[in-house]
C-alpha cells in the first residue's frame, strides 16, 4: 500500500455504499464500446463498487482494487469480480492484461505520475484508460439548492482537502499522458427522499474533516433547514450532477 495513502472514507464505508449515487448506464455503454475487448477491466480505487457493478454487467471479468480494506470489504460480491486491497500505484496486475482502466471519482488522491505508468503498463495496445469525477450536486427548487450549495461552500468549505478543487475543474488542470478521446457530455441525475439527500452528504470527506476538528455533526443543523423547506419529506426531488470525463489510450 502506498505510504502517501490518505483514507477519508473507510469510517464510512457503509454509508458510502448506500448514499453515493449510480453513475448513468449510458457513460459504462459507452466505455464498453469504446474498449478493444471485453475481457478484462481493472476498476481502480474501486471503493465499495459504485462503478464495478455496472463494468461488470458488460465485461467478463474486473478486478477491482482500493487502497483501503475497509471499502473493499463493504463491496458487493459479484461471479466475475475479483476485489483486492492494493494501491492505484501498485496493482499487482500483470502487464498487457486490461482492455479498460477505470478511475471513479478518486484520481485526485493519486500519485498521478506513478499510477499512469501503471495504467500504462497493465493495459494491453490499445486499451482504453477513462476517468471521470462529478461535482457540486443542484437540488430541485431553489430555496433546497441555496441550502446545499451554502453548506458545500460556506459550512463545510474549509474543510475540503485541497485535492477538491482538481475535481471543481473537471480534472482539466491535470496531466492526462494518453491519446485523448472526446467524450461525450453526460450527466448524472437521481431522485432523492430528504433523507437520501441527507445520508449523501454525510459521506462527504469535508463532512467528516468538519466533525473531527469540532466534534459536532453539521449534517444535524442541515437536516433541519432543509426540512423547513422541502415539504413532503418522502416526496423526493431530482438531484443533478456535472460529470467530467476523460478518455484516452495506451
Amino acid at each position: 500500500m502506498s505510504q502517501n495513502f490518505q483514507d477519508h472514507f473507510s469510517q464510512i464505508s457503509s454509508l458510502y455504499a448506500d448514499f453515493r449515487p449510480q453513475y448513468p448506464a449510458q457513460l459504462f455503454d459507452y466505455l464498453a464500446e469504446l474498449a478493444p475487448r471485453r475481457s478484462l477491466v481493472w476498476d481502480c480505487a474501486a471503493g465499495t463498487g459504485q462503478a464495478t457493478v455496472d463494468l461488470a454487467r458488460r465485461f467478463d471479468r474486473v478486478i477491482a482494487t482500493d487502497a483501503s480494506a475497509e471499502q473493499i470489504a463493504a463491496a458487493k460480491p459479484e461471479p466475475n469480480v475479483e476485489h483486492r486491497v492494493a494501491a492505484a500505484e501498485q496493482s499487482g496486475l500483470p502487464d498487457n492484461c486490461a482492455d479498460l482502466v477505470t478511475v471513479a471519482q478518486a484520481l485526485h488522491w493519486f500519485d498521478q505520475p506513478k499510477f499512469y505508468a501503471e495504467a500504462r503498463r497493465v493495459l494491453r495496445p490499445g486499451g482504453v484508460l477513462a476517468v471521470w469525477a462529478y461535482g457540486i450536486d443542484t437540488v430541485e427548487g431553489n430555496a433546497v439548492n441555496e441550502i446545499v450549495q451554502n453548506y458545500y461552500n460556506n459550512v463545510v468549505g474549509p474543510y475540503w482537502p485541497p485535492e477538491r478543487k482538481l475535481v471543481e475543474k473537471g480534472y482539466r488542470t491535470l496531466p492526462f499522458p494518453f491519446a485523448e478521446v472526446q467524450s461525450p457530455n453526460i450527466e448524472m441525475h437521481a431522485r432523492w427522499t430528504l433523507e437520501q439527500l441527507i445520508g449523501y452528504f454525510s459521506t462527504w470527506s469535508a463532512t467528516n474533516r468538519f466533525i473531527k476538528a469540532k466534534g459536532e455533526n453539521p449534517v444535524k443543523p442541515l437536516a433541519e433547514s432543509l426540512r423547513r423547506v422541502w415539504g413532503d419529506e418522502r416526496s423526493p426531488r431530482l438531484v443533478t450532477w456535472p460529470l467530467s470525463l476523460r478518455v484516452g489510450r495506451a
